[in-house]
């Protein structure tokens, strides 16, 4: 009799243990956003993942700061929106802002253009890396924009071993180089001097999964616009990590080792991840 008394008192415990395996892995889904890496959070090169189809991430403040050899600083900050549109593939909008210094003038502040792209994950990564392309259009909009139009197409490869992930980006972008006027270069065309005809370059990191924390560095280099201006080389360190399960946080520093405006940067961003309702079929 004592053994068949508790059987309700098992049966609830073991439903308690299901729902609470079946509630799991949405959980670790959102737990897991340091995990997938951004284009400037913390670091240039990225993973070829993209958002759950879905989810909402919303970059509230990602900021950088730049000085260059001759003294002059500028910031930059980019709120964005990222979302899975469907299984693999996510969209994005942004608008840049910049702030940058126009010498005994004071501070020249304004937007750099609307930033609109699109990434699509190819495959899940097996035997072999896991591959994405993806495009972007940098649309004329704001007092520091270029005046035309600026396209670009990435590729993107991650391989993960067990003690390691590696990323390899490769991007090209359409258009003509903008005209500085008067004023100076560092007045006009502040959105298209953040682009490069090309740029290729690789990433390492180190996850830490106990932590919830992503270790990185980078290097990578890229032509400038205007075709006579040398390579610039460039190397940064960076790290995220998730804050709580939908917030995460990054911070990187790294150097412009060669070009026309060798010089340091730091950055600091977040994010903020939601799942939007949908209706089951």
């Amino acid at each position: 009799m004592i053994a068949i008394n508790r059987w309700p008192q098992r049966a609830a415990l073991a439903a308690a243990l299901t729902l609470s395996a079946v509630s799991l892995p949405k959980v670790a889904l959102a737990q897991t956003d340091y995990y997938n890496t951004d284009a400037g959070r913390p670091l240039q090169i990225e993973d070829a993942y993209a958002v759950e189809r879905r989810a909402l991430e919303i970059q509230a403040a990602p900021l950088r700061l730049e000085r260059n050899r001759r003294g002059v600083y500028s910031w930059g900050i980019e709120p964005e929106l990222a979302y899975g549109l469907f299984r693999r593939t996510q969209v994005e909008i942004g608008l840049p802002i910049a702030l940058l210094d126009a010498g005994v003038g004071g501070k020249t502040v304004g937007i750099t253009g609307l930033d609109a792209s699109v990434l699509y994950n190819l495959n899940t990564e097996t035997r072999i890396p896991a591959l994405a392309i993806g495009a972007s259009v940098l649309a004329p909009v704001g007092g520091l924009a270029a005046d035309e139009t600026y396209a670009s197409v990435k590729g993107i490869a991650t391989k993960t071993f067990r003690w390691a992930r590696f990323h390899v980006n490769g991007q090209y972008t359409a258009g003509d180089a903008p005209v500085a006027a008067a004023g100076g270069a560092d007045a006009v065309g502040a959105g298209a001097s953040e682009l490069s005809r090309w740029l290729s370059g690789v990433s390492v990191d180190r996850p830490l999964p106990l932590r919830s924390m992503l270790l990185s560095g980078e290097v990578f280099v890229r032509q400038p616009l205007h075709a006579d201006e040398p390579l610039e080389w460039n190397a940064a360190v960076g790290t995220r990590v998730q804050l709580s399960p939908r917030v995460a946080l990054d911070v990187g520093a790294g150097s412009r080792l060669s070009g026309d405006d060798k010089g340091w940067f730091a950055t600091v961003g977040g994010a903020y991840v939601v799942g939007l309702p949908w209706r089951k079929r």
